[in-house]
């Protein structure tokens, strides 16, 4: 499974981009967006995905 971004909710700080291990998540059309293939919710490297962790605002970044 793969992380999102509720794009309604993100405030587009560029946390998230810089802290993921897989280069993941990028800017597209205005909005920070998970790539679902490249996003493995940090297992192995973390113990929380980091871009829940880094997020400044709760439950911007969930479960797919």
């Amino acid at each position: 499974m793969a992380y999102k971004i509720v794009t309604s909710q993100c405030t587009v700080c560029g946390a998230c981009e810089f802290e993921c291990p897989n280069a993941a998540i990028a800017m597209k059309r205005g909005t920070y967006v998970i790539d679902a293939a490249k996003c493995t919710e940090c297992e192995g490297q973390f113990d929380k995905p980091q871009c829940v962790t880094v997020c400044p605002v709760d439950n911007t970044c969930v479960p797919a």
